[in-house]
């Protein structure tokens, strides 16, 4: 018995090693003169791409498709009005279904990022590589140029074969971090977001096939407590926050009139920057870039 235990944990161990490796911490920040903490503001625009691929009714299409024709629309003037530069990621086949949507938040000079091609990345190597190099053409020729990051788990290697800088997947860290391919040399900044600073956790019902009991629609001014605690706890340590918004969430009235409101007082503190996701990432890249 003793023999086994010790075996597990030396495979656990070596497991933790071996996860270590592929994730490296970034000790201190360093931001532009003067700031004292980023938030990038991000918007999955999904529709109803997920929504098609769980086979869900009807209803749950319909809210999708309000995120294109109304939810990105008003999430664009909010974030116009306040002039922050948000990053839209964006699967590629939401090309095809709102073109208009992804130009105008290009114009405005929002940041049009990879989003997978139907919010999925395949298991197969050539289908994976063809979705990506759908999705960043299909962005190109939209917006004019091709997206540097993603949101998504494509693998690391052909991401930085294709030119991308950086991801936002994931929560291995409360701050910007590196993450590394385990057989090679791909290494990419990560920009992590939370479950708890994203809006479909507080205000969705029957979200991805839960049941009745599993419904959370949220008071908006219990979710704007909530993260204008997160954003001043990373405030006062000078760290980072990441803001996951969908638009057929967000882009609800009374959720638009609480996201303004939180936006306004953000920017009464000095020191806030609001920079899209690959200003932060080629800031990072610049001011610490990782061992070699």
């Amino acid at each position: 018995m003793d023999g086994e235990l010790t075996r597990d944990i030396a495979e656990i161990s070596a497991a933790a090693k071996g996860y270590a490796a592929t994730h490296t911490r970034i000790a201190k920040l360093i931001y532009p003169p003067g700031i004292r903490l980023a938030v990038n503001f991000t918007a999955d625009f999904d529709a109803m791409l997920l929504r098609r691929l769980m086979n869900e009714p009807p209803m749950q299409l319909a809210k999708g498709e309000f995120g294109g024709r109304v939810g990105i629309w008003r999430l664009i003037e909010l974030f116009d009005s306040h002039a922050v530069k948000a990053t839209i990621f964006t699967p590629g086949r939401i090309c095809e279904l709102y073109p208009g949507a992804v130009q105008a938040a290009a114009r405005s000079g929002h940041e049009v990022a990879d989003h997978m091609w139907e919010h999925r990345v395949p298991r197969e190597p050539e289908l994976e590589r063809d979705h990506l190099l759908k999705t960043a053409a299909a962005l190109e020729r939209l917006t004019g140029k091709r997206p540097v990051g993603t949101r998504s788990s494509h693998s690391l290697p052909l991401l930085r074969e294709r030119g991308f800088i950086y991801v936002s997947e994931n929560a291995g860290d409360h701050l910007p971090y590196y993450v590394r391919d385990p057989s090679g040399p791909a290494c990419l900044r990560n920009l992590p977001f939370h479950f708890a600073i994203d809006d479909a956790m507080f205000f969705s019902f029957a979200w991805m096939g839960s049941g009745n009991a599993a419904q959370r629609i949220t008071d908006p001014d219990r979710v704007f407590d909530l993260w204008w605690d997160a954003f001043m706890h990373q405030y006062r340590q000078g760290g980072y926050l990441n803001i996951c918004l969908h638009p057929f969430v967000s882009g609800r009235a009374l959720r638009i009139a609480m996201l303004d409101r939180l936006i306004a007082r953000m920017k009464t503190l000095p020191g806030v920057w609001f920079p899209t996701c690959e200003e932060l990432a080629r800031h990072v890249l610049e001011t610490t870039p990782p061992a070699a």
